[in-house]
């Protein structure tokens, strides 16, 4: 086969995708819709904060450039959460100072283009996809001025997110699964100011979680001293994007709901009305891959919600599976496809269903007492029988274990402390030897 590649998209993952295709003897040409990046001033409240975790740095490790993210990042080894009464409560995330790392997604997918381009990857702007022809091995393109153009390749990857040309038209074939969904919450982007020395005024080596039970508002470090600021809310109802019609009523509920915020946030009310309200998609689809010359990756292949802070590092995980492949099977295309997708469908699908529940961990369950004291006999049953116990939290964030493998034990953890919890006096005993030893009789 000609080493010859195209990819659509030139976001986090298919600048990730460029490097590790390029760096393997591949010809690569990547046409990205918008305009580049680098060239203009980000606009607020269009992507959430990224929180960068283990797989995604080991990802960027394999193209060389896990140290210069973290040089970006903020990491944030717990997070800090803020009751209606102003109280905080802090849970770390890990142990040993295991954390994950606010980074910018404009600051990080610029490093990454910039990688892309000096290893001779050809990124092509204000081009957009018009459609493929999977006989021919065919992109069609157009240009911002309606120009039309047509592009082959051997190997055509579709990374263009989750509404992917490649995606919808390989949807056109027979047999092709397709499932999005919507939550019933948005999002909305605001800021907490630096103090007026330009410093965090909120520990800034912490996650923020407001929990309110049905919806929250969650804070992540940037390096000019502010926080990125989230709320996730409803659409519609009593306490809704629908019902905060007006500035009094946005500033009334902040008053009420998270008090401790809002003087934290001066430009309160012009970012709430000036802010776009995005939406919250989940993407499944299968297959992710056709004629051994087409595949899907990253959010192109599964969207996911952001609550368990993995959708991009699944899709950099994708990438480094993907070269691990490559190598395997040296190019033999017709190998590495099946075996991708074999590998990464499941892991897509897990990580989906555990980024919704914990969705509804994140804004009900942290602030509960009985959720924190499962929390902590699980820690220190771990702590004592590392090889016996990892917190799901840990397996998904801090280890490579596939997430499908994850969720599953998970679940049987799940069912353990489900049990343990129905002890009489759990809140008395919790660390006592008759706890330690019914949990390792339930796991036995």
């Amino acid at each position: 086969m000609k080493k010859d590649s195209i990819i659509l998209g030139s976001g986090l993952v298919g600048s990730m995708l460029a490097v590790y295709l390029i760096r393997n003897g591949y010809d690569v040409k990547v046409f990205e819709r918008r305009m580049d990046m680098r060239q203009q001033n980000m606009s607020a409240g269009k992507s959430i904060n990224l929180a960068l975790s283990d797989r995604g740095l080991n990802a960027l490790k394999g193209i060389g450039l896990d140290e210069k993210a973290k040089e970006i990042a903020i990491p944030m080894y717990g997070r800090m959460m803020h009751a209606n009464d102003g109280a905080q409560t802090y849970q770390a995330y890990g142990k040993d100072k295991q954390a994950i790392n606010s980074i910018s997604r404009g600051l990080l997918n610029a490093m990454m283009m910039d990688e892309a381009e000096k290893n001779k990857v050809e990124i092509i702007f204000n081009s957009r996809c018009t459609g493929v022809d999977l006989k021919e091995n065919c992109v069609f393109i157009e240009d911002e001025k309606g120009k039309q153009s047509q592009h082959k390749a051997s190997l055509v990857f579709g990374a263009d997110g989750a509404f992917s040309a490649l995606r919808h038209q390989m949807m056109m074939n027979d047999r092709f699964d397709y499932h999005q969904y919507y939550q019933a919450h948005g999002y909305k982007e605001l800021e907490i100011t630096p103090d007026t020395n330009g410093k965090h005024r909120l520990e800034k080596n912490a996650l923020h979680i407001w929990p309110r039970g049905g919806y929250m508002l969650i804070a992540l470090p940037n390096l000019d001293g502010s926080f990125t600021v989230t709320l996730f809310f409803p659409y519609e109802g009593k306490h809704s994007f629908e019902a905060l019609d007006s500035e009094k009523k946005v500033e009334e509920f902040f008053l009420n709901v998270f008090p401790d915020a809002v003087p934290l946030m001066p430009n309160l009310t012009k970012d709430f009305f000036s802010n776009p309200t995005g939406s919250l998609v989940t993407v499944k689809c299968f297959p992710w891959t056709m004629q051994n010359r087409f595949m899907l990756i990253g959010d192109a292949a599964h969207a996911i919600v952001p609550f368990y802070g993995q959708g991009m590092n699944c899709g950099f995980e994708d990438c480094f599976v993907l070269n691990q492949l490559i190598e395997k099977h040296h190019h033999q295309w017709e190998l590495i496809m099946p075996e991708y997708e074999k590998l990464r469908k499941p892991a897509g699908d897990a990580i989906a269903d555990l980024a919704v529940s914990n969705f509804i961990e994140m804004r009900d369950r942290v602030a509960d007492p009985s959720f924190l004291l499962r929390k902590k006999i699980e820690r220190n049953f771990s702590d004592k029988y590392p090889d016996k116990w990892m917190p799901l939290y840990s397996m998904v964030t801090f280890s490579d274990i596939p997430y499908n493998e994850a969720k599953l034990k998970g679940e049987q953890q799940e069912r353990v402390m489900d049990e343990i919890m129905k002890g009489d006096d759990i809140e008395d005993c919790w660390d006592s030897p008759e706890v330690e030893n019914k949990i390792l009789q339930l796991i036995a």
